[in-house]
């Protein structure tokens, strides 16, 4: 750590790769052990011989790849979530959170109310038909924290297709969580980028939320509309997406 790269300036390969390569294998030898705080961005510069640019720019891409987290006015540190290759993929029918969440999750608390047929609810749920909707809100929590959220649309009709009783918690969260996926022929997956989640409307603000991956599901059981609609809200920083293509 103490040796400047003194021929950094003699490779083609940009500066900021070479940076992200010699740090990267300096968290992954142990010599950044996970939960450690890394150097202030201008030591660090100063060992490596580059300008804060340029170290900034290596420790965007660090950050991107799960093993670096910047927490405001605290500084860089190392995280625990490192890539898993073995992990399940999107690609296969299952629930997306507990795929993208590297944590175990410890309680699931669950509410729903009753609502009106919206334009929205048409659109996503694909049931022109519908006399009301049911809107279940879950919060996924690791001790004391929430570090997860799901909103889900079921048509009011699904429920009696699905034969749910809205009066046993611990069914219902069962049939979405799990035996949905296990019912299911196919669903379709859309990933964005969210900043609302932490709305002073919500019951709970979730922990290191302020950027959340957003993955848009619907689950389709027949052919003609998704028996469920999901928004699963995961943060940026605890978030792991893997998609397994093959031919």
């Amino acid at each position: 750590m103490n040796n400047k790269l003194n021929d950094l300036n003699k490779t083609k390969r940009p500066l900021f790769a070479i940076v992200y390569d010699k740090l990267y294998k300096l968290i992954m030898d142990g010599t950044f052990p996970p939960d450690s705080k890394l150097p202030t961005e201008p030591e660090l510069a100063k060992v490596f011989g580059v300008s804060r640019m340029t170290l900034r720019h290596a420790l965007s891409l660090l950050q991107e790849d799960g093993l670096v987290k910047n927490i405001h006015g605290k500084g860089n540190f190392i995280t625990k979530y490192h890539k898993n290759k073995n992990m399940p993929g999107l690609e296969k029918l299952g629930n997306p959170l507990y795929k993208c969440y590297p944590e175990k999750v410890e309680d699931v608390e669950i509410n729903f109310r009753i609502e009106l047929v919206s334009d929205y609810a048409k659109q996503v749920l694909h049931r022109s038909n519908m006399t009301a909707v049911v809107a279940f809100e879950r919060w996924y929590k690791r001790g004391n924290l929430v570090v997860a959220y799901a909103f889900t649309m079921m048509a009011i009709e699904a429920v009696s297709e699905l034969d749910l009783d809205l009066q046993n918690e611990q069914q219902i969260l069962e049939m979405l969580d799990q035996k949905v996926y296990e019912l299911a022929n196919s669903s379709s997956i859309e990933i964005k980028r969210s900043n609302s989640i932490n709305s002073p409307s919500l019951k709970y603000q979730i922990f290191n939320g302020n950027e959340c991956d957003l993955i848009l599901e619907s689950v389709y059981i027949s052919d003609k509309y998704p028996v469920v609609y999901n928004k699963y809200y995961i943060p940026a920083e605890l978030s792991q997406i893997m998609i397994n293509a093959s031919k």
